[in-house]
C-alpha cells in the first residue's frame, strides 16, 4: 500500500528540497519504490535531482490534463521516479480559480498511479496557496522540516491551523508524519532553545535524529545528486541515513 506525504512548511529556507531529495534517495536505497512530485514553481527538487525542466513535460501539463503520467514521468535513478516541476505552476492558482474541484487535481492524478509506489513524496512551495492545498489534500501525512534558527517557531501555529483546516474539510485523515530538525549546530545555545521549544510543541512527533549543518549537503543539489551519491561518507549522509531508518521504523510500525 502506497503512502503519500507532503514535505511542507510555510516558512522558506528550512531545507524542504534537501529533505525531499534525500528522503526519497534513502528510501530508494532500501529498495522502496519511490515517486517524487515537485509542486514548487522554483523547481529546486527537479534540478537537484539532475533533471532540467522540459517545456510541455512537467507537472503543469499533467495537472491540466494536457499530458499523461507516462509522458511526464522521468527516472533519474533506479527505483526513484520524478514528476518534474515547472515555473508555469506559479500561474496555477489564477488559472484554476474558477475550476470546480480545483483542490483535488493532484489527488485525482496520484490516485491513478499510487499503487505503483511504496512512497510518494511531494515537495511543496513555502506558501499556503492552491498548490500546497492540493498537496495536503492528496497526502496521508505531512512532514515538517524546521530550521534551528531565531525565527524557527514563527508561523508554526499558522502551519498547524492550516493542517487543521484541511482535516476539517477536504482531507479528514491528514496526519503529521513527523517534525525534522534541520541545519542543526549544537554548539549554538539558540539551537538548544529551539529544539526544546519544538519538542514542547510537537512532543513525540519530533524525530530523535537531527540533520546538521554540512557543506556537502549544501553542495550536492548543484551536482544533481543526493548526499548519498555525492559524498556517502559525509556527516550529512550519515545523519540522513540514520534519520531514514528512524522514519521507516515510525512509518511502518504506525
Amino acid at each position: 500500500m502506497s503512502k503519500i506525504l507532503s514535505v511542507f512548511n510555510q516558512k522558506g529556507g528550512v531545507g524542504k528540497t534537501t529533505v525531499t531529495i534525500n528522503l526519497a534517495a534513502g528510501l530508494a536505497r532500501r529498495k522502496k519504490r519511490v515517486l517524487v512530485v515537485d509542486v514548487d514553481p522554483q523547481c529546486n527538487t527537479t534540478t537537484g535531482m539532475g533533471i532540467h525542466p522540459v517545456e510541455g513535460k512537467s507537472i503543469y501539463e499533467w495537472l491540466r490534463g494536457e499530458s499523461t503520467y507516462e509522458e511526464v514521468v522521468v527516472s533519474p535513478v533506479w527505483r526513484m521516479d520524478l514528476i518534474p516541476g515547472s515555473q508555469d505552476m506559479a500561474a496555477f492558482d489564477l488559472e484554476m480559480a474558477s475550476t470546480e474541484g480545483r483542490e483535488y487535481r493532484l489527488k485525482e492524478e496520484l490516485d491513478k498511479v499510487c499503487e505503483n509506489y511504496d512512497y510518494i513524496v511531494i515537495d511543496c512551495p513555502p506558501a499556503l496557496g492552491l498548490l500546497s492545498v492540493n498537496a495536503l489534500v492528496a497526502s496521508d501525512s505531512v512532514l515538517i522540516p524546521i530550521q534551528c534558527e531565531y525565527y524557527a517557531l514563527e508561523g508554526l501555529s499558522a502551519l498547524m491551523d492550516t493542517v487543521q483546516r484541511i482535516r476539517g474539510g477536504m482531507n479528514p485523515e491528514l496526519d503529521v508524519e513527523g517534525v525534522l530538525l534541520n541545519m542543526v549546530d549544537k554548539r549554538n545555545n539558540l539551537t538548544k532553545d529551539v529544539i526544546s521549544e519544538v519538542t514542547k510543541y510537537f512532543g513525540e512527533k519530533v524525530y530523535r535524529t537531527h540533520i546538521p549543518r554540512n557543506v556537502r549537503l549544501a553542495e550536492a543539489p548543484s551536482y544533481g545528486m543526493s548526499i548519498f551519491d555525492y559524498d556517502n561518507l559525509s556527516r550529512g549522509a550519515w545523519a540522513f541515513n540514520t534519520w531514514v531508518k528512524e522514519f521507516l521504523r515510525r512509518s511502518e510500525n504506525g
